[in-house]
């Protein structure tokens, strides 16, 4: 009987320390991504584009200023995010607040293109967008070019060479788009952040 129980714990305390292991120090990690594809689904797949498309849409957009009044180009990064780099002349509505998006744009059939860094928040808002009621909302994700791999979002458009701005330096190119700082920016002695 004692090695029987000795057993059914050890195996208890087993499967505990492997469930944990499998979901690490966040077990939500699993639900988030079953409520992020839950969102997914809510976009048509025709409604994925890449960054050659939002290219395209945005040149136009520059380009003809009727079009330009009909389109709406949203980057959903965070405001350091956007004050750092962005699409020249695009809006800006960060994720966290895409509820003020129908206050803004009341026509449902409206056309919206929305990206971030990659996609991740961008398929959330674009999914809430569709629940909201919006027809012709377009999500920038990755995607396969002349054999090259391309991410969605701004890190997407650098990869494909299209210029960014702020409002210090101008247009200028990322030549490459670092997941992390590099030991060199992390050495730094002194600095001081201000938010312009």
């Amino acid at each position: 009987m004692k090695k029987s129980m000795i057993l059914v714990l050890v195996l208890f305390f087993v499967m505990g320390f492997v469930s944990f292991a499998i979901a690490g120090d966040n077990p939500l990690k699993a639900n988030e991504k079953k409520v992020h594809k839950s969102f997914i689904a809510e976009i048509p797949k025709d409604h994925f584009v890449d960054v050659f498309k939002l290219h395209e849409v945005w040149q136009k957009a520059m380009a003809d200023p009727a079009y330009r009044k009909k389109v709406y180009l949203i980057d959903v990064r965070t405001d350091s995010e956007f004050d750092a780099f962005h699409i020249e002349g695009t809006d800006h509505v960060q994720a966290g607040h895409m509820y003020v998006i129908p206050k803004k744009i009341k026509d449902p059939n409206a056309e919206i293109y929305i990206w971030c860094r990659t996609s991740h928040r961008a398929k959330y808002v674009a999914g809430f967008l569709y629940k909201y009621g919006y027809k012709n909302v377009y999500c920038v994700a990755g995607t396969t070019k002349n054999g090259k791999k391309y991410h969605g979002g701004v890190v997407g458009w650098a990869e494909a060479g299209f210029p960014f701005v702020n409002q210090f330096t101008g247009t200028f190119y990322i030549k490459e788009y670092r997941k992390k700082p590099s030991k060199a920016e992390m050495s730094y002695r002194i600095r001081m952040w201000h938010p312009y």
